[in-house]
């Protein structure tokens, strides 16, 4: 079994990652809170996160992967303040937080579709988990994790062991979320505490609640991932992924609450992309105009050039959008997979089958190369070198065939400038490599007198880094 190296939060270390159950991998992605679309900042964590799950099964695991929806629960403030992100979306759009919730999930998954964003095997809604939550609660309070005040059911997180070890920060340089700053709660017995089930508050006007033994209302947004991951991928998860910005307090405090019910460790590995900015910081949908998926489409670019921008780039390197560089993402796309058609057209037409060994072979490298923390870059620069290698064009299709299981990128969708020529070109074949001979020696005269006969012909003579090459006029 291939072992992938992967940087850990916890640990702050690259390290293998250690699966349970040898051979199967559990994977929890923190998943959209769906009161707005998801814009491309966004959408680069998941972009990451479905290399991930693809590289594993490349790699021969079987996957089990979950992802909640946050439907309920999830504050304008991680420090659970202000107002229901959905209650807020509602406000916005005259609608009932449930209609939010329906077409912005329908969004997300609409633009996972156009990026080549496999959806999780377990998409679990918040709001049908319910049961769940007061179960996840009551074993907290069983054990005297859990308190009431105020009407509200808190975390006592004083009780935690080792509660800041995925930051790395201790209590005196204490963040409350990175979005926004600490509202002081007094009914909190520590800074630190966090809401697990919300009832007394001044969020009377909330549309979504439930009864629970506390009194009536609805979950906290931290509790809600832990008993969705519990429920779904059971005691013990390898990876947990999320952005950045849920390391805390949300990934801390899921920690701690899943540890306090267990009583043993519970996640192996975090997973955790970095930030896409664009030139004023980073993107955030509280700044006004949301720049997705479709936005870019209706500027014309190819959401798949847009992925392909995010492979280019580290996933721990904060990564800063432009549009030249996308401009610059969608011309190295288009000519990929013009090269790749080539290569395919020509493959078809000698009709040989790929050299399974060869192929194995690149695979083992892919794997290896991309299974070091997750280097797409270099997985990409191993993508052009079988590109160029002296191989036959079938083993190339076979072993970028193996690679795009991964990258995504649809690289065989491209159209071959050969399927839009007509005749036997193979005399200008031959007069291409004569007129590169020419140059060489310097026959300017001869390589100008080969250029003419080939326009003649009814084409024109095209030179690129790999060589001239044929195009009909």
């Amino acid at each position: 079994m291939y072992k992938i190296k992967l940087y850990n939060t916890a640990t702050r270390t690259v390290e293998p990652v250690e699966t349970h159950e040898p051979g199967k991998l559990t994977f929890y992605t923190c998943g959209p809170t769906v009161y707005h679309y998801a814009h491309i900042g966004n959408l680069r964590t998941y972009i990451m996160e479905d290399v991930l799950e693809k590289l594993f099964t490349l790699a021969g695991y079987e996957v089990k992967r979950a992802m909640n929806i946050t439907d309920v629960g999830h504050l304008t403030s991680d420090a659970d303040t202000g107002a229901d992100k959905m209650l807020e979306g509602a406000r916005r759009e005259g609608k009932t937080a449930m209609e939010i919730a329906e077409f912005y999930t329908k969004a997300f998954f609409d633009d996972c579709e156009k990026l080549n964003i496999k959806k999780p095997g377990i998409v679990v809604p918040a709001t049908g988990c319910i049961d769940d939550f007061i179960k996840l609660i009551s074993i907290l309070f069983e054990k005297g994790y859990a308190y009431q005040a105020g009407g509200n059911v808190y975390f006592d997180t004083s009780k935690a062991k080792d509660y800041y070890r995925l930051t790395g920060h201790s209590a005196d340089d204490l963040m409350v979320g990175v979005r926004d700053d600490v509202t002081e709660d007094s009914n909190k017995r520590n800074k630190s505490d966090f809401v697990l089930w919300f009832t007394e508050s001044k969020f009377g006007e909330q549309e979504l609640r439930w009864d629970s033994p506390w009194g009536y209302g609805y979950p906290g947004w931290h509790i809600e991932c832990s008993a969705i991951s519990l429920a779904n991928l059971g005691e013990y998860l390898d990876i947990h992924a999320g952005g950045v910005d849920n390391i805390f307090p949300h990934h801390t405090n899921e920690i701690a609450q899943s540890e306090a019910a267990l009583g043993h460790e519970w996640c192996g590995h975090w997973f955790h992309p970095r930030h896409l900015n664009d030139k004023s910081g980073k993107m955030s949908k509280s700044k006004g105009g949301i720049l997705t998926v479709s936005v870019l489409e209706e500027k014309g670019y190819k959401p798949l050039a847009y992925r392909l921008f995010c492979l280019q780039s580290h996933y721990l390197k904060q990564l800063v959008f432009s549009y030249e560089s996308l401009d610059n993402a969608e011309s190295a796309y288009d000519k990929l997979l013009s090269r790749i058609a080539n290569i395919k057209a020509r493959a078809d037409r000698e009709n040989a089958a790929a050299d399974p060994e060869k192929v194995n072979e690149y695979k083992e490298r892919f794997i290896e190369t991309v299974g070091d923390d997750l280097n797409t870059s270099m997985g990409l620069t191993l993508l052009y070198e079988v590109i160029k290698a002296d191989m036959d064009d079938a083993t190339k299709i076979g072993i970028i065939k193996v690679f795009d299981s991964v990258l995504s990128l649809d690289l065989l969708s491209g159209k071959a400038e050969e399927e839009e020529e007509a005749g036997d070109t193979a005399h200008l074949e031959e007069l291409l490599l004569k007129r590169a001979e020419a140059k060489k020696n310097r026959d300017w005269a001869t390589a100008d007198a080969i250029r003419d006969e080939v326009k003649a012909a009814g084409y024109m003579i095209v030179d690129t880094p790999e060589g001239a090459k044929l195009k009909k006029l």
